[in-house]
């Protein structure tokens, strides 16, 4: 355990400063929005040292934090972060702290109880990504849910309440089957070991037979695919991201669509390694397809909002064909995906939400020859559009580009129709853009817009920075995230042929072909 309880000092301090926001008198938005923004900026310096502090050579977990719980049934309050959690826990507190700033003048009514909300989110978003105990988890993962559905259901748009309750009760319907997996796995380990725990360096050593890991596995896959979301999981998303406050929208793209695939990355792989061959072709078909579903039907829509909505479906599932490749370059792609995504697809919501509070419409057609009018604002448009488009330079490139290969490496079939998804997202964002901030100004509306303040430009000036440090320089990325990578590579290949081993005398072919490749192949993500 560490001296200091870092970890738990993360979760619990938005937390806390949530709390203290909610008593605080309803009338006073200036202080509330002050102590809000304080408060996120406070929680994202406490968590920079994550950047530093992480080992970068170093695979297992770190800072973990360890005491009982529930000692009746062997549940404890265990964290721990590595490189992936480590860089996910960055993401959460710089996009809440962006979110609650670009909220500062969108939230006019309850003010007190909607930065209350984002706060107490960001406790459970971390709490997710450093729980190593998996009831522990599946209570921070359904924690998440209530702070969500209620900033879409209070603070969405006309049919919040059925976007709001649509996202509740999709999320819910794979948690309960999670919560009947993390049980049936409890019940294996205690009758196998005599010792009843929830840890999860317990169950990665727990010997499952390859039938029920079939089952175990669906069970978590379902859960972990509704919210990347994976076609044809994927409807509520939309729904979600259309109604949502700005604020609400921003963090939903950048780091809950990311809980999704963590899960796979963290729990569904490693833990269920013969099941993962047999399913890993189909999810990586199913993701393909979401890749080009995703944009097409982006490519059609009439509101900015819900076009950038469908590009994260077809973002998305990049992220999960780079884990299906099974190999370090996907693996690494995947991973890079996640942040890009995060960085690009938040930017973009962002920028929907200006031009929203000045003009009250998202339709495409009601604007034109924004250029001319708010150029600073058509500036970071364009860059934001482009990096993710996937321009080489920006930070889109290099996730695409690694899943790519990762996928070729595989299956030349799976990089083939998936790099069409490339192709359309440059034709639906290109084509985007240029009705909106090109040609004349057809609307004398448009003609008053006011360009961007001080404090928008405070807000996307880091996002821009990301855009090109992620894009120039990715190493320093995949240095913190590389190890914890190809530890979970060599974990899944171990279990898969140490349990086909178990299972008959000859290991089966399929399980053989998941060997490791050389190290010197695996450098090529870094």
């Amino acid at each position: 355990m560490a001296p200091i309880p870092w970890l738990s000092l993360l979760v619990f301090f938005p937390l806390v400063a949530a709390v203290l926001i909610a008593i605080m008198p309803a009338g006073a938005h200036k202080p509330i929005r002050l102590w809000a923004t304080l408060a996120a900026l406070a929680e994202f310096v406490f968590s920079i040292p994550l950047w530093w502090r992480i080992a970068p050579g170093q695979a297992g977990f770190q800072f973990e934090e360890k005491l009982d719980w529930i000692p009746a049934i062997g549940a404890q309050y265990h964290l721990g972060v590595d490189g992936v959690s480590g860089l996910l826990a960055l993401l959460t507190t710089f996009t809440t702290l962006i979110a609650v700033l670009g909220a500062w003048t969108s939230v006019e009514k309850r003010s007190r109880e909607f930065f209350a909300l984002v706060l107490a989110l960001e406790a459970g978003m971390l709490g997710t990504f450093f729980c190593l105990d998996l009831l522990l988890f599946y209570v921070f993962w359904e924690a998440m849910l209530i702070p969500m559905y209620l900033l879409i259901g209070v603070w969405g748009g006309q049919r919040r309440v059925y976007a709001a309750v649509k996202f509740f009760l999709y999320t819910m319907a794979g948690s309960v089957l999670m919560l009947v997996a993390i049980l049936s796995l409890w019940f294996m380990q205690k009758e196998m070991s005599g010792i009843p725990t929830f840890d999860l360096h317990a169950f990665y050593q727990l010997p499952i037979s390859p039938d029920r890991q079939f089952w175990l596995f669906l069970a978590f896959a379902f859960a972990f695919a509704i919210k990347v979301p994976m076609f044809p999981l994927h409807t509520w998303l939309p729904d979600a991201h259309v109604e949502a406050p700005t604020a609400g929208s921003v963090i939903l793209a950048a780091v809950l669509l990311k809980m999704g695939t963590y899960g796979f990355l963290r729990f569904a792989m490693p833990m269920f390694p013969n099941a993962l061959l047999v399913c890993a072709p189909w999810i990586a078909w199913l993701s393909i397809i979401g890749i080009v579903y995703g944009a097409l039907v982006a490519m059609v829509q009439p509101d900015l909002k819900k076009l950038v909505a469908y590009s994260s479906v077809s973002h998305m599932g990049f992220a999960m064909l780079g884990l299906m490749a099974m190999n370090a370059q996907g693996f690494a792609g995947s991973m890079m995906t996640m942040l890009n995504h995060g960085v690009s697809t938040g930017a973009l919501f962002l920028l929907v939400g200006v031009i929203y509070e000045r003009r009250h419409t998202r339709k495409i057609a009601d604007f034109g020859g924004l250029w001319k009018v708010i150029p600073v604002y058509s500036v970071i448009f364009l860059v934001v559009m482009l990096s993710s488009v996937g321009l080489p330079g920006t930070n889109g490139f290099i996730g695409e580009f690694l899943v790519l290969l990762g996928a070729f490496k595989h299956n030349v079939w799976w990089a083939v129709v998936a790099a069409t998804g490339v192709i359309l997202s440059a034709c639906y964002m290109l084509w985007m853009f240029q009705r909106v901030v090109f040609g004349p100004v057809t609307h004398e509306e448009n003609q008053k817009l006011t360009d961007l303040s001080f404090r928008e430009r405070l807000v996307f000036a880091p996002l821009l920075l990301l855009v090109f440090w992620m894009g120039v320089a990715p190493q320093p990325f995949l240095d913190r995230m590389q190890p914890t990578l190809d530890r979970v590579l060599q974990m899944t290949n171990d279990r898969a042929q140490v349990l086909a081993e178990m299972a008959a005398p000859q290991p089966a072919p399929v399980a053989a072909s998941l060997v490791m490749p050389a190290p010197a192949e695996q450098g090529g993500a870094r």
